[in-house]
């Protein structure tokens, strides 16, 4: 991904107003896994630090250890506080000390308390304002799994430490998408396709769209639920009764919102090209496509928060653990995202902060509501005048 110093949005070109380095904090994951291999590799490269200043949170001894097993040359500038983290170096916060046994490509519960550790202090110090966005390493969310932490993942855990309602999108350079239902078993999808919850999420993904991505107009596509989005209720009637009508009724608000798709054929025949964001109804339905898709530069963006999280969209890979042939790829592009969508917060607060931009911003949301009225209903319009 090429960092960008400018960004456009609406024909003006906004700067952001502080040229500060962004304060990363890194969470370290499963200790038995791919985490401190991904860290290591993706700041080998000396210009990455142009962009940032990293503040992992883990173990003096467990990054030492990996350090040594992978055979990096990467070196890292231990710490007490993230307030001490120096620019141009891999600062690693030793927030967890305690001697535990490394066993490479196993589920452990050392490693599980390792992680968590890490996940407390980097959320502890994000809300301090001590570092400025989270990007985490991927964990075992069995074990993990504690007194403190009884989460299906990251997602659900920063939502009940952070403000705003969480929305899962899965995204590349490419293509985004979102997901109405998380961490949900495929028995009780069904129930949780509500109107409610389609809209929500629906309208969530295109504001997120405009004001974490710049996009002035964006363009969301909504995925069936049913095969086939249900043959008009010949094989489920969600997408009939409850996806259709929610559809409409955001065209009629003049939301460029459109579908409902199905799945197999709207990734099949390229159409995930023609929209700037894609509303899957459960997670394998968006993300299969998506990793099948995005090859190894997707990640994860923990989107509606009012922090910015990214991970890398893969797990802890145990079968590669430790041998130093794991792709860092996904996890930079994470890193990159993070500093993108903290820079655009910032932009999109500066533009709306001024009154005269957003006059013409609502006359642009008046020409939006116009294009996308369904045809017969700007028929009607037409001849009422």
């Amino acid at each position: 991904m090429d960092m960008q110093t400018t960004y456009e949005v609406e024909e003006t070109q906004y700067v952001p107003s502080s040229r500060k380095k962004i304060r990363v904090a890194i969470t370290h994951g499963d200790t038995n896994g791919v985490g401190y291999e991904l860290i290591f590799k993706t700041f080998s490269e000396p210009t990455i630090f142009e962009l940032c200043i990293p503040v992992v949170y883990g173990s003096a001894k467990l990054a030492t250890y990996h350090r040594k097993a992978i055979e990096s040359n990467t070196n890292f500038h231990l710490i007490d506080d993230a307030a001490e983290a120096t620019e141009g170096e891999l600062n690693v916060v030793n927030c967890f000390d305690r001697e535990i046994a490394v066993a490479l490509g196993h589920a452990s519960a050392d490693a599980g308390e390792a992680a968590l550790v890490s996940l407390e202090a980097a959320v502890a110090d994000l809300k301090a304002g001590k570092v400025d966005v989270l990007v985490t390493a991927p964990i075992n969310k069995a074990s993990i799994q504690s007194d403190k932490f009884h989460f299906p993942g990251h997602t659900e855990y920063l939502q009940s430490h952070f403000g705003g309602e969480s929305l899962m999108i899965l995204t590349n350079e490419h293509m985004r998408v979102a997901l109405v239902t998380t961490h949900v078993a495929i028995k009780d999808i069904a129930a949780a396709i509500t109107p409610e919850s389609v809209e929500q999420k629906a309208r969530q993904l295109y504001n997120v769209l405009r004001h974490d991505y710049l996009l002035a107009s964006p363009r969301v596509a909504v995925l069936g639920l049913n095969p086939h989005n249900g043959d008009e209720g010949t094989i489920g009637s969600e997408d009939k009764d409850i996806i259709v009508p929610v559809i409409q009724k955001l065209q009629e608000e003049g939301l460029p919102v459109f579908g409902p798709y199905s799945a197999d054929g709207f990734f099949g025949a390229g159409h995930y090209t023609k929209f700037d964001g894609i509303l899957a109804m459960y997670h394998d339905q968006g993300l299969a496509p998506f990793k099948a898709l995005s090859m190894d530069d997707g990640i994860n963006y923990t989107a509606g928060l009012n922090i910015v999280r990214t991970s890398p969209d893969h797990g802890v890979a145990y079968d590669i653990a430790g041998k130093g042939i794991a792709s860092e790829n996904s996890f930079r592009q994470a890193l990159y995202a993070a500093i993108d969508i903290f820079r655009n917060r910032a932009i999109d607060a500066e533009v709306t902060a001024d009154p005269l931009p957003k006059l013409y911003q609502d006359r642009r949301e008046d020409e939006r509501r116009n294009f996308v009225q369904r045809p017969e209903k700007r028929t009607e319009d037409a001849a009422q005048n």
